[in-house]
């Protein structure tokens, strides 16, 4: 059960419920995004709301049929760091060993920054962009909470945090140029409802990264190796923060390539967490 984005025969984008691979046109009661995560405030059960509400219905199109968009309209990106034990190590390492990673990896506040404006991020098949003044740049494949405006997780979709290790290395507070420009980020290929995945700290997050048809970087890490509880960091993103349209939450990567390894433009990364989906997206030089 998915909320989708979607064109179908028209320019003009819409709202979608899948379910069994058919995508049911919701647009009518949700125009965008925004309204059905203000519908979902205070339920648990929205995608059984949606199923019994869309009972007799006929499916606009098989998914195969339609053109996937980004799940997201005004919804701004946050992204939480240090998460996993294999960025926290990376993450030292590329910063001359300061001790700042190892010490917010164990405090109880975590590392949280705003990630992306709507109009920085893609969504599945678009391009993702590397920046011109960077030479060590890298996907950061993730698992997006999907929250409403009142601070409850609603769904889950894929994330990739694209990140330019050589900045931040140089000096971690250079973070918000290695992290934000544009095309930065990308998500997708839909929600996830929070009714349709059974246990979210027991998902398979995987990537693969071709150049040239050539696969030169995969990987997969559980979410169950993240140290964070997924509501601890929603409440601190929450602290003196109001998201009226809703919000997402990166969540951390757990998957970093070799000291040797760079983007390319061209490069075709594809990243799949189970029961959500895989994004796909190629990489190009240059944020504009």
């Amino acid at each position: 059960m998915y909320i989708c984005r979607f064109t179908y025969n028209t320019q003009q984008p819409r709202i979608g419920f899948v379910q069994n691979d058919a995508v049911y046109d919701i647009t009518a009661r949700f125009p965008n995004i925004t309204a059905f995560l203000r519908w979902t405030i205070g339920r648990k059960d929205a995608a059984t709301a949606l199923q019994k509400a869309l009972a007799g219905s006929e499916p606009l199109a098989p998914l195969s049929g339609v053109t996937l968009l980004r799940p997201t309209d005004e919804q701004e990106i946050w992204a939480a760091g240090v998460t996993y034990e294999r960025s926290r190590v990376a993450r030292e390492e590329e910063s001359a060993k300061s001790g700042i990673y190892d010490r917010v990896y164990s405090a109880p506040r975590p590392e949280i920054f705003f990630k992306a404006t709507p109009t920085r991020v893609v969504g599945p098949n678009e391009e993702v962009a590397i920046r011109n003044d960077a030479t060590w740049n890298v996907p950061e494949p993730e698992l997006a909470l999907v929250i409403n405006p009142a601070c409850e997780i609603v769904g889950y979709t894929v994330g990739n945090d694209m990140s330019s290790r050589d900045i931040e290395g140089e000096n971690p507070l250079y973070l918000p140029q290695a992290k934000m420009y544009g095309r930065c980020c990308a998500v997708g290929p839909m929600i996830a409802l929070s009714e349709a995945i059974a246990d979210p700290k027991a998902l398979t997050i995987s990537i693969a990264i071709h150049r040239a048809s050539h696969l030169v970087f995969s990987g997969s890490v559980s979410t169950s190796k993240i140290v964070r509880h997924y509501a601890d960091l929603v409440h601190y993103l929450g602290r003196d923060n109001l998201f009226p349209d809703g919000v997402l939450l990166l969540t951390g990567t757990g998957i970093v390539p070799g000291d040797e390894f760079t983007l390319e433009g061209g490069d075709a990364v594809s990243i799949t967490i189970d029961g959500i989906g895989t994004l796909h997206n190629t990489v190009v030089r240059g944020g504009v």
